[in-house]
């Protein structure tokens, strides 16, 4: 009687062993694929990653110098062109003189070849006492160009301004403010 005692025992407790490494230490991982893509989609998919805090510093020449992070970044790849779409974005750009220029968004695209970005919906732009409001701006190394459209609002010393676009140039820092249809004029709100 004592044998099968400990035999029972014994069994309850391989059991329990088992249980046990079953619910803690097994990792049951499902997978679902689906059979209508192509390799091609399937190679690209694989590459693209998720980063947390995602920083970004480039040295644009001798004077002027790019900053951006993001709190959630996915590495995506077109035409072998690394694009990274960010959540949560703080743009700074340094000009010769120091003096920043920051850009905040909910979204971008950071295109790693050339620098440029993409901000859209809630972007900011704080540039010494101004700052400027608008869903959409597009900055462009190439052409050395901010352009800022969309709900812009400009609220600067002298008062506030209302248009469609804005764009500055980076170099000259000369300021074009227009709307779309030419008949629309430019409102303007001083202090």
């Amino acid at each position: 009687m004592k044998r099968i005692i400990q035999l029972v025992l014994f069994l309850i407790l391989i059991v329990v062993c088992i249980i046990f490494y079953k619910i803690y230490f097994i990792k049951i991982v499902k997978i679902k694929t689906k059979e209508n893509g192509t390799n091609e989609q399937l190679t690209d998919q694989a590459k693209n990653n998720l980063i947390k805090n995602l920083k970004y510093e480039v040295r644009l020449d001798q004077n002027n110098q790019y900053i951006i992070t993001a709190d959630l970044s996915e590495i995506t790849y077109d035409n072998n062109v690394e694009l990274v779409k960010m959540q949560k974005v703080i743009a700074i750009f340094l000009d010769k003189n120091n003096i920043p220029l920051t850009i905040t968004s909910d979204k971008a695209v950071y295109n790693d070849f050339n620098y440029n970005t993409n901000f859209r919906e809630n972007v900011q732009i704080e540039y010494m006492d101004s700052i400027i409001l608008s869903d959409k701006m597009d900055l462009d190394f190439n052409k050395d160009l901010i352009t800022i459209f969309q709900n812009v609002i400009y609220n600067g010393a002298q008062g506030v301004i209302k248009a469609d676009n804005i764009k500055i140039n980076l170099i000259t820092k000369k300021i074009d403010i227009n709307m779309n249809n030419k008949k629309d004029n430019v409102k303007i709100t001083t202090n």
